[in-house]
């Protein structure tokens, strides 16, 4: 029981910040050119433990549906390192 609870890290930044640029989840699947699915960036809003590798993908894929208007660095989405 212990180990589910450190992997739920609760609403992301990500999540405030996709709803604040207008952002959808659909938005950022279809701007990712690294086969990131819905799946994970549900995940990756609620807060549910993510790999580096995902992490780095929602990175990507969200400076390209921002259309470079800011950049962002992992630290600023995830309150944790996957």
């Amino acid at each position: 029981m212990e180990e589910s609870t450190t992997l739920n890290h609760g609403v992301q930044p990500l999540d405030a910040l996709l709803t604040e640029l207008g952002i959808g989840n659909h938005d950022l699947v279809a701007a990712s050119t690294d086969q990131l699915t819905h799946k994970q960036v549900q995940k990756a809003r609620k807060g549910r433990q993510l790999s580096a590798s995902v992490q780095r993908k929602v990175l990507a894929a969200l400076q390209k549906a921002a259309g470079g208007e800011r950049t962002f660095a992992v630290s600023e989405l995830f309150t944790y390192r996957g």
